[in-house]
Order: C-alpha cells, then structure tokens, then sequence
C-alpha cells in the first residue's frame, strides 16, 4: 500500500526512477566490459544489447508459463481457455 500511496503523490516518474536506471546501466555496462577496456560508446552500444536480451528473455519465460497456464486450463475445462 506505501508503494502506491507514494506513487500517487509521485509528480515527476521518470525524475524519481533515474538513479535506479543510470545504476542498471553501470552494472549492464561493467557485465560487457569489467576492465573498461573499450569506447564508452562501444561499452554502452553492448550493454543496450544485454538489456534487450534480458528482455527477450523475460518475456519468453512470461510466455512459456502463460502457455503452461493455459494449456492446464483446457484441460480442466475441456477445450479452449476461459
């Protein structure tokens, strides 16, 4: 209930969420490159793509369990998801 009551006082998301994002991004950015060996704009073109993996790859779980979800509904149910 506090996370809601904060955010409905919350005037600016993205200002309250920016230090959380920029620390994402270090960390993603100290995954691809631990010694700082390459450009900064190499460094940050690599983390971008971990990012995105990591998307990918949340959202195939997501599906997968939607469709574990959904298959034992029909089965239950005895043909298509209600």
């Amino acid at each position: 209930m506090a996370a809601h009551a904060r955010w409905a006082k919350e005037t600016d998301r993205s200002a309250a969420t920016a230090a959380a994002r920029a620390a994402q991004q270090r960390k993603r950015e100290d995954e691809v490159d631990p010694n700082h060996e390459l450009s900064p704009q190499e460094r940050a073109k690599r983390a971008e793509n971990l990012r995105r993996a990591q998307l990918q790859r949340m959202a195939l779980k997501s599906a997968q369990a939607r469709r574990k979800h959904t298959g034992t509904a029909r089965r239950r149910n005895g043909g298509g998801a209600q």
